[in-house]
């Protein structure tokens, strides 16, 4: 289901205009900037740069745009000012959510995530209270292609250490340990695999299905609302989305 979700998700970003694809590059650049400033400048020595950089390359991120988020935070200590903050809670019917949010100033933004559970009928909870259903785990999004050979990308993905390896009508979904990500990435990569969505993300242990049209309507503006929050970089949740 995880891979139903995020597909989902990838093809509904596709739709986003320059802007939204504009403000999405810059919370790329900011994620870089922050591994930048914790490990410094050099990817394979900072294993969350990279993880960054891959997850920003398959956003379609430029190679150029990277480079000058390195140069820019090496130089400059771009970033330093921020925080990394989690906030848990519930959408409509008991979904669960995690917002990660990198903020300079962490009262604006708990009270406009606070604000954005509460007008899209959910509740935002307390450290802890939804967490312990979700793993956090490498995902790796390949769309289906003629010149991809099944068995050879399998077998890749395997010996560079992959976990798991779900196969679907449209694309492939590929599970790692995080510590396995990089390498995984990398063989691929290396094979000209081109991929749709390549990130460290925190993969729900059970899903819930949203049944009723309001509560559906409700989870996507909740949603659509904290992806344009400045400060929000990730969102995870467990609505099985089909």
């Amino acid at each position: 289901m995880a891979g139903h979700s995020k597909w989902s998700n990838i093809k509904r970003k596709k739709e986003k205009t320059d802007a939204q694809k504009g403000k999405m590059f810059t919370k790329l650049g900011r994620e870089i900037a922050i591994a930048v400033k914790e490990g410094g400048p050099d990817p394979n020595s900072n294993s969350k740069l990279k993880d960054a950089i891959a997850k920003a390359k398959s956003n379609n991120m430029p190679n150029d745009t990277i480079q000058r988020s390195i140069k820019k935070a090496a130089g400059e200590g771009d970033g330093s000012n921020y925080e990394i903050i989690n906030y848990e809670g519930y959408g409509p019917s008991g979904i669960a959510v995690i917002v990660q949010t990198y903020t300079d100033n962490r009262n604006r933004t708990a009270g406009d995530i606070r604000h954005f559970f509460d007008k899209f009928g959910g509740n935002m909870g307390t450290t802890g209270c939804v967490s312990f259903m979700f793993n956090m785990k490498g995902q790796i999004i390949v769309e289906k292609d003629s010149s991809i050979d099944e068995d050879d990308f399998i077998m890749k993905a395997i010996e560079a250490g992959a976990e798991d390896i779900i196969t679907e009508d449209e694309y492939y979904e590929i599970i790692t340990e995080p510590g396995d990500f990089s390498a995984v990435c990398d063989e691929l990569e290396g094979a000209g695999i081109e991929f749709a969505s390549a990130e460290i993300t925190m993969l729900p242990t059970t899903y819930t299905r949203l049944e009723d049209e309001e509560a559906v309507e409700k989870m996507e503006k909740l949603i659509d609302k904290l992806e344009d929050h400045d400060d929000v970089q990730n969102i995870w949740h467990n609505w099985e989305q089909d």
